[in-house]
């Protein structure tokens, strides 16, 4: 672990508070153009995590209830991005912080493709995540650097405040940060939160971009509208699985309608 656990905070408390737990990268750095249009409506709770190769959702859980309680917030509406939706659910297990609400953002509870990830993973192991990961997180070298830059300025064109970080983003990606990423994997491939989703009482609400190979969104709100009686509403709105970078302005107006 090169870092601990980061937060920062934007708004007043008097506003709800929407608390943002990033995706497999793991950082506040896309995050921007979504948080311009949430500003003033609501108080917002970013993080960057630690790139641990150890920890367990369990501890990335504690840790996050730990930092939130040091800055005095006992209770808000949980907004989980994909890998972190993982960490969510782990906190609503927990019961040890007051979720307010549930929020998926090219979330989902169990992987869909997740056995065919635990396959590849048992049969060829590190090489195998090392390989999905690589897919996933195609920046860890110059050239997938390069391409990244030129496909971010068609992707963000509409999210001025993501691009001026896209730098900030690649700076971020060692090889340590890749290996954390691996470990993020890892820990989605083993993880089945289905009993809590299907317990939970706190009300859930879920959106997708419409364009979602990773996390086929029809697969997601089938077994949440089967099986999850907190479901309140699912939304697919344009955008890819990054959907809070991808549209950031419909996914901001979509989740202020579901907490205000």
């Amino acid at each position: 672990m090169d870092e601990k656990l980061q937060l920062r905070i934007y708004g007043d408390d008097s506003l709800p508070t929407l608390i943002y737990l990033p995706g497999l990268h793991g950082d506040w750095t896309l995050v921007g153009s979504f948080r311009k249009h949430v500003t003033g409506k609501v108080r917002f709770v970013e993080m960057t995590y630690p790139r641990t190769l150890v920890w367990s959702l369990n501890d990335y859980a504690a840790a996050i209830e730990a930092a939130l309680a040091e800055n005095g917030i006992t209770h808000g509406w949980l907004l989980g991005e994909s890998f972190g939706s993982q960490i969510l659910w782990a906190m609503v297990g927990r019961k040890r912080f007051q979720a307010d609400g549930i929020i998926l953002a090219g979330g989902f509870v169990r992987l869909p493709m997740r056995r065919a990830l635990q396959l590849a993973d048992r049969i060829f192991g590190e090489i195998a995540l090392a390989l999905v990961t690589q897919i996933i997180f195609p920046v860890t070298n110059k050239t997938f650097a390069w391409l990244y830059t030129k496909l971010a300025r068609c992707r963000f064109r509409t999210a001025p405040e993501t691009l001026e970080k896209i730098n900030e983003f690649l700076e971020r990606r060692t090889r340590l940060d890749f290996k954390a990423a691996q470990h993020r994997l890892h820990l989605i491939a083993q993880n089945n939160p289905r009993a809590t989703a299907q317990s939970t009482s706190v009300p859930v609400f879920a959106l997708s971009g419409w364009l979602d190979p990773l996390v086929p969104w029809f697969v997601v709100r089938r077994w949440l509208r089967k099986n999850c009686p907190a479901l309140r509403d699912y939304k697919i709105i344009q955008g890819d699985h990054a959907v809070l970078v991808s549209a950031p302005k419909e996914s901001a107006g979509q989740i202020l309608e579901w907490i205000l």
